[in-house]
Formats: C-alpha cells, structure tokens, sequence
C-alpha cells in the first residue's frame, strides 16, 4: 500500500513537472519529425485585437425558399474553413442589416484585413452546366460544343449536392485531380445530366470560372465526377479543402471590413489577473488557517490545479477571453469546494470516534457522491453553454469545463496521496480536523 503511494506521487511530481515546463513563458514546442506545435497562450478578440467583417448574402434566388436555413449553412461553412485554417475561437454570427441578411465574422490576432479575407478563401461556388443551344442569325441553330468557352446553362446539380471532395492522382496520366462524390439527389441529377448529355462536354464552373469541360462518354450513375485540369498537387489539395469546407448556397460580398484594438488593454488585463490572484491568495490563507495542514495540502493541490490546467490551455490550445479567465477562476473555487466536502466529512467521522486514517478515507468515501453529482451538473450546464452559444461564451464554457474536470483529479487523487502519506507517521496527529 505505502509502495503504491509513493509510485502515484511519482507520477504526479512528473505530471506537475511537465506542466510547470509546459506553463514557462518561453516553455519548449512540440517537434516530433515533420510535426510541429506551437505551445503559446491563445488570446481572444477582446485581449489581443483583431479583424472584424461583415458578409452580405445575396437571396434574391431564394424566393419561396427557407431564407433561414440558407444564412445558418453559410455559417458553419465559413466556420468550417476558418477553423480549418487554425484560426483560433472566430465568432461567426448572423445579422440582418435592414433587409438584407448578412454574416458576421471576427478573427482574434488577424490584424491585416486583407489576411483575413484571404483565410476565408473564396465562396467556391461549384455549378456544373451543360451545353445550351446557340441561336445565329438566320434562325439556325449551331451546337455549343464547338464554343468551349460559352454556350453553356446552368443546371440543378451544385456544389450544395456534394458529399465530398479529394485529391487523388490519375493513374493514366499521373496529373492531379479532384474526385468528387454527390448525395442521392446529387447522383440522380449528375445521371441525368450525363445521360442527355452524351458526346456533349460538361462543363464544371468554379466561382463563375469553367475550370474543366469533358465530354461525356457514358452515363454516369453511381454519384462521382472527377475535376481535371492543369493542377499542381497543392492546388488540387486547396481545391479538394474548400469544397470540403462545403460549398456556399448563396453567393456572398463583403461589405465591410476593419480593424478591432484589444477592447480591454493590457492594462485592464492585468488588473483582472491581479484581482483574480488576491482572491488565490485569500482562499489559500483561509484554507490554512482553518483545517491546519489539510488546508495546506489542499493548497499545494490548488497549485498543482492552476499548473495543469494552464498546461492544457496551451496544448490544447485554448482561446483565452477575458470570459474564459472568468470560467477558470470559477473552476478555482469548485476545487477548494471539493476539498472543504471532503475535510467537512472527515471531521464529522473523527467526531464520531473513529482515527485519523479512517476519517480521512470515510470523509472521501461520503464526498465522493456530493462532488460527482454538482460537478456532473457543472459539466452538462457547460455543455450546454459550448454547442448553444458562439463566441466567447464559448470560451467560458470551455475553460470551465476544462477545470471542473482537473479539479476532480486534483481533489480526489493529489490530495488523497499526500494525506494518506502523513497517515502512520509522527505528522499524523496534525490531520487532526476540529
């Protein structure tokens, strides 16, 4: 039992080791081959700055159709690629300026705004059009085969169809293309298209740019077409992402676009971390003072809490607004609350008669019920705060959620090894709660 103590507080001296490594300002990166991770505090769009745009959707063909739902894929599409991008916690919202719907994006740390709008990447309008009859003059009518360049209509099949998109290389020809691959309704229409179509060339146009015309040799029923064209292999890739990233249901412009300064300031900053380290403090010195040397083991343990969690924020990595330094704080106190059940319920056995050793292991037995049950409820209500909120809110959820799980591994595992140390020995008798 002693043998095993001593191997759990190894590893928790290694753990705590790591993460103090992790926490230093100027602390190591990860680089394992061509892997590299930037290990550095993320911090949002109220403490650093950033970009702030704003997209008009164009609805006009939308008539009679679900506006709303149009506006919320246009969303998560951009947010799709903006995270893709490694853009750190974006806020992406709709907005309606008069009549006219419009998104919202903000980019915490961008603060050139023409890297922003190159982050995006571009709407990646993917139509396919067949060829359309060419009237001349006479009446007559010519076959717009022979015109590669014009001639052609749009038709039903988008890229709103599209299940997905990779690169692959031609084995006839070893040049890189896209295969694409359409939902049900997708593959219906492409057979369609490719079955009234033969001998005709299909014309895909990218962001109102024909970017591959083949013809059709066959009709094409299981749902996949292949994006030729002179790509290189990074080209096909970043064509591959953005369609992947889905493509837009609406065409969108962008109507504004500036700068945002840290709406806080350093200063402001530092001022809610130095009130945020008194109140440490005070509830260090209260623990200490009330429950003697459990109190400072539960102190030691909040230390190891504040060292671990940080660590994550930057493995992880997590945006840092000044709502997330809120969620963490609150997280703070949820630790020392769970050491208080846990000395609460100690006492109440040493009382009662029983040792010291037994006390302490009956107090954690007896807790162990109450913590799970308000902190399960902390983590759903955060759960609920992440998928139903965008933005900072986000934030706060996140860094909550992230404490509330740390402190139920410092609480229960940090604490519990080094009080069941002193348990046995000449320190035991100051475990004594009263």
């Amino acid at each position: 039992m002693r043998r095993n103590l001593w191997i759990i507080l190894g590893v928790i001296i290694i753990i705590t080791g790591l993460a103090g490594l992790i926490d230093w300002p100027t602390g190591p990166n990860i680089s394992i081959g061509k892997y590299f991770k930037e290990i550095k505090v993320h911090e949002g769009l109220d403490l650093q700055g950033g970009t702030h745009l704003v997209y008009e959707l164009d609805t006009s063909k939308y008539e009679g159709k679900d506006i709303n739902q149009a506006v919320q894929s246009v969303v998560n599409v951009i947010d799709r690629r903006i995270n893709a991008l490694g853009v750190s916690e974006p806020v992406i919202q709709p907005a309606k300026i008069g009549n006219k719907q419009t998104v919202i994006v903000e980019l915490p740390g961008i603060s050139d705004v023409n890297e922003a709008i190159n982050l995006i990447g571009k709407t990646a309008q993917l139509k396919f059009k067949e060829s359309a009859p060419t009237t001349i003059e006479g009446g007559a009518t010519i076959d717009a085969n022979t015109n590669l360049g014009g001639g052609f209509k749009d038709t039903e099949l988008t890229g709103a169809n599209l299940r997905r998109a990779t690169m692959q290389i031609n084995p006839n020809n070893s040049e890189p293309e896209v295969s694409l691959q359409f939902d049900a309704d997708g593959a219906k229409m492409f057979a369609d298209i490719t079955k009234r179509n033969l001998q005709k060339p299909v014309a895909i146009e990218l962001d109102g740019e024909i970017i591959s015309a083949p013809t059709v040799q066959t009709t094409i029923d299981n749902g996949e077409a292949v994006i030729s064209g002179k790509f290189t292999i990074e080209e096909a890739k970043k064509l591959a992402i953005e369609l992947n990233a889905g493509a837009l249901p609406v065409p969108i412009s962008l109507v504004e676009q500036r700068n945002i300064g840290a709406t806080l300031g350093s200063e402001s900053v530092k001022k809610s971390l130095v009130a945020g380290l008194i109140g440490l403090i005070l509830v260090g010195i209260f623990m200490i003072a009330y429950y003697k040397l459990p109190g400072l083991i539960a102190v030691i343990a909040l230390i190891i809490y504040t060292l671990i969690t940080l660590a994550l924020f930057k493995l992880i990595p997590v945006t840092l607004t000044l709502a997330g330094i809120a969620g963490f704080i609150l997280s703070v106190g949820m630790a020392v609350d769970a050491n208080i059940l846990i000395f609460e319920r100690s006492k109440e056995e040493q009382l009662a008669g029983k040792s010291i050793g037994l006390s302490l292991e009956e107090g954690f037995k007896r807790a162990w019920a109450s913590i799970r049950d308000s902190n399960i409820s902390s983590l759903i209500t955060a759960a609920i705060l992440y998928y139903g909120t965008t933005g900072i809110v986000r934030g706060f959820a996140v860094t909550l959620a992230l404490g509330i799980i740390v402190s139920l591994f410092t609480a229960i595992t940090v604490s519990r090894t080094f009080l069941r140390l002193f348990v046995g020995t000449k320190l035991e008798k100051y475990l004594t709660i009263k």
